[in-house]
């Protein structure tokens, strides 16, 4: 089958053959419709110093999918071929002490499709028929095959007490403006995005910001919301330096801030003032809960009051890899799908 690999410890992905995968009895063979593009998959086509101390070459990268069922192995009862699907990537252990007391998307011992082993950006990839997540029949493969973005998105914001909240959403990546579409869904009072970025701007509003701001503009956007308070609820997506202090900044006292942008290094911070005394509570996002954010997003999409197309802005062959990496290091791009 045809394949995005990672073929060796050096910057680049290779478009080649590679054999079908087989399946365990546990698992289903599905067959690869869209694919979505995502930081991780930059980090590892780049090979820097995150991927080169997690990933050990070679295997099919890409972790974020849509497709049909087809092939199951025999002790699969509950997905049938011909089922459309997405899936969890995240692949852990049922008995461990974490899936069994509801944290098993913080399992140390998970391993991740597209880095951890064979993942998406191919013709056919095997799942444990566990992860598995059907589709209605609604929801296209476009859609379907950026869950796992969305997921995190609707983990970080729906973790937080959201309707009627002032909510600062700081970083409007593809995960961020997900995250502006769930809060407006969900009934945030106002929503005020900030980003450097004027395309990313323009997505935020687009997926229903009242403000889309630069950072600069972001506490004046605050306090004209929140009577000089704070926000309720902010939403850190960026991981950028600066961001993380505007995020805990602009918090309101006894506020919350949700933190799923990864800083690139270490960051100072002055706990005291920063976080004690205002009494600040900082939630650490990692992935999507399995598998009630996955119940949430569905229920979400059903309602038709949350839409992620506009977020899409490119669709491309896996053929175009070179460009979709440009792309995304750009700026330029919201969420880039690979069509198979």
């Amino acid at each position: 089958m045809k394949a995005l690999v990672k073929t060796s410890a050096q910057k680049g992905l290779t478009l080649t053959e590679v054999p079908e995968p087989t399946i365990r009895d546990d698992e289903v063979l599905i067959r690869v419709r869209s694919a979505g593009v995502c930081g991780t998959d930059v980090h590892i086509y780049e090979w820097d110093a995150w991927a080169a101390g997690r990933c050990k070459p070679p295997f099919v990268v890409g972790h974020e999918f849509a497709g049909d069922v087809v092939a199951v192995g025999s002790l699969v009862h509950d997905v049938h071929v011909g089922d459309r699907v997405t899936a969890e990537g995240h692949i852990v252990d049922e008995r461990s002490i974490f899936s069994r007391t509801g944290q098993a998307h913080v399992d140390p011992s998970t391993r991740i499709i597209g880095v951890d082993r064979d993942g998406c950006f191919a013709d056919y990839i095997a799942m444990p028929a566990t992860n598995v997540w059907h589709l209605d029949d609604a929801i296209s493969y476009d859609i379907g095959g950026i869950h796992d973005p969305m997921g995190n998105a609707f983990h970080t914001a729906l973790t937080a007490d959201i309707p009627g909240a002032v909510v600062l959403i700081t970083g409007c990546g593809p995960i961020g403006a997900f995250a502006v579409g769930i809060c407006k869904a969900a009934g945030a009072a106002r929503i005020i995005a900030t980003d450097i970025n004027p395309r990313r701007l323009e997505l935020a509003r687009l997926m229903g910001a009242h403000d889309a701001v630069l950072p600069d503009e972001a506490s004046r956007a605050v306090k004209a919301a929140s009577d000089g308070h704070g926000a309720d609820v902010v939403l850190e997506m960026s991981g950028v330096p600066s961001a993380v202090h505007q995020a805990f900044a602009l918090a309101r006292p006894g506020g919350r801030v949700n933190m799923l942008g990864i800083p690139s290094k270490t960051i100072d911070i002055d706990f005291a003032s920063e976080i004690i005394f205002k009494g600040l509570t900082i939630y650490g996002v990692v992935g999507r809960r399995m598998y009630d954010t996955w119940h949430q997003m569905s229920r979400f999409i059903r309602s038709g009051n949350f839409d992620p197309t506009p977020v899409i802005t490119h669709r491309l062959p896996l053929e175009a890899v070179d460009d979709a990496m440009a792309l995304i290091k750009s700026g330029e791009a919201g969420k880039i799908i690979f069509q198979l």
